[in-house]
């Protein structure tokens, strides 16, 4: 699996990624966010409002079980903090 992470400088968002699942075949906007000083890896997702007039939010990747969608999640964070460890974090403040 090859990952490309590229910085974000908004909010809470650390990171995304685009992940190459297969050769050619790629998943973009993957999120990295940092909450209450944690690495939380956040898959994307399909929303739309319905005709009740209420959003709906629809995984866009689906795993076999519980397990493994965590241990695919625990990859990913694991580059992503090798990467972060290669690749500081440049703050630019504006006086």
């Amino acid at each position: 699996m090859k990952i490309k992470f590229r910085d974000v400088s908004s909010g809470i968002v650390e990171a995304r990624a685009v992940i190459e699942i297969v050769p050619g075949i790629f998943i973009n906007e993957v999120t990295i966010l940092k909450k209450d000083n944690e690495i939380i890896v956040e898959l994307p997702q399909k929303s739309f409002r319905g005709k009740d007039d209420r959003m709906h939010y629809l995984n866009i990747l689906t795993f076999e079980n519980e397990n493994k969608e965590t241990i695919w999640k625990m990859e990913i964070k694991e580059e992503f903090l090798k990467w972060r460890k290669n690749n500081k974090k440049v703050l630019i403040y504006e006086s």
